[in-house]
């Protein structure tokens, strides 16, 4: 399924999966999911710019960056959320405050929302994290997802990885002669 995904993002952005340049017949007319309404909750901000990010890559990107920014601010609302937004959107129209990227703005959007709070927040949930009945397959794929901003690295995440493994799994990697170095 990752494969698909990474086909159909690179064949909206006109590129084969190696980097060749190709015609893309999917661009703005393939069906996409607009992302949920952010309110400032904490620990969700980066899933947010996730799929703005690919929204506009797919459906905007021949918007300014004016555009696309007033787009990203119209699925900020309620919570803390709606008192920054007004205060951007006040900023913008004077001209105090001028993006030169989308980036830049999703830049100042993690730095209000997420930083120290969403690594701690992330940090328990690598921690209340256990395989349970998924395949390996699966809980490595929700082991990544969940490490991603968390601050552990090296030795730190893979005995993390080893402790939310099923016991007999664990058992066995203990037995193993070179021990795991990495989750890769």
């Amino acid at each position: 399924m990752q494969a698909q995904i990474q086909a159909l993002l690179a064949a909206a952005e006109g590129t084969e999966i190696g980097g060749t340049a190709t015609e893309s017949n999917l661009g703005s007319h393939m069906e996409m999911a607009k992302p949920a309404i952010f309110n400032g909750e904490a620990g969700r901000v980066g899933g947010f710019v996730i799929a703005c990010r690919s929204y506009l890559r797919i459906k905007m990107k021949e918007g300014t960056v004016e555009e696309q920014i007033i787009w990203v601010l119209s699925y900020v609302q309620g919570g803390s959320a709606d008192i920054w937004k007004e205060n951007i959107m006040e900023e913008l129209e004077s001209g105090e405050v001028e993006y030169k990227s989308v980036e830049e703005f999703f830049i100042s959007l993690k730095r209000e929302f997420g930083g120290e709070e969403e690594e701690s927040i992330k940090v328990a949930e690598l921690r209340r994290l256990e395989q349970g009945g998924k395949t390996m397959e699966e809980f490595v794929q929700v082991f990544k997802r969940v490490a991603r901003g968390s601050g552990y690295e090296g030795r730190p995440l893979v005995e993390e990885f080893k402790r939310g493994i099923n016991g007999g799994i664990r058992r066995k990697l203990m037995e193993v002669e070179n021990p795991l170095t990495s989750i890769e």
